[in-house]
This record gives C-alpha cells, sequence and structure tokens, in this order.
C-alpha cells in the first residue's frame, strides 16, 4: 500500500509563505507522478499541482500558477510544494498523492495551511 504523509502546513498572513512536504513511506516515489490537492472548509477536494516521476513535467491549477512551485528530491524520497504569496482563499487540508488524476484511496492525514491576519 503506497502511503504517503504530508508535513509542513501552519498559520501564516496573506502575503506569507510555506513549503510543504510529501514523504513516502515504504515504497520508492521516485517511479510516480505526484499531485497535490486541497480541501477548503465546505468545498470538494481540488487539484493543485503535479509533477512527473522525472520531475521534468508540472502543472498548477490556474488559481496557483505563479505563485506555487512543485519540485521533487528522489534521493530524499519526497516531493515539495513552495507555496508563496498566500492569499486566504488558500487556506485547507493539503493532500498528496501518487496520482496527478487523485484516484487514490489511501489518502493521508494531510496538512492544514491557515491563511489569515
Amino acid at each position: 500500500q503506497l502511503q504517503l504523509v504530508e508535513s509542513g502546513g501552519g498559520l501564516v498572513q496573506p502575503g506569507g509563505s510555506l513549503t510543504l512536504s510529501c514523504a513516502a513511506s515504504g515504497f520508492t516515489l521516485r517511479y510516480y507522478a505526484i499531485g497535490w490537492f486541497r480541501q477548503a472548509p465546505g468545498k470538494e477536494r481540488e487539484g493543485v499541482s503535479c509533477i512527473s516521476s522525472s520531475g521534468g513535467s508540472t502543472n498548477y491549477a490556474d488559481s496557483v500558477k505563479g505563485r506555487f512551485t512543485i519540485s521533487r528530491d528522489n534521493a530524499k524520497n519526497t516531493v515539495y510544494l513552495q507555496m508563496n504569496s498566500l492569499k486566504p482563499e488558500d487556506t485547507g487540508i493539503y493532500y498528496c498523492a501518487p496520482s496527478c488524476r487523485g484516484d487514490y484511496n489511501s489518502w493521508g492525514q494531510g496538512t492544514h495551511i491557515t491563511v489569515s491576519s
């Protein structure tokens, strides 16, 4: 079973930055594309960003383009999401999955982000 653990969330003021980490447990992450997803209070989970297994291809939701950067360090078995210029609407629980489509049935606890002054 592919298990991923998210970390790095917290409370940040609008305009601030955070870096999230997605670490693999029990498997080698380098063979998988990894997606970041988020779920805002009262809303459905949505895709935020995705990176190919090699790291050579990335994509972003329109709402985060130019502010978020996804990257990976396969040697550390970890994928990152650098988030800059955070907005209150970025508030939510952030999850990662070994899928860009989110077709994953072992979602972790996620990491909470609150953007508020």
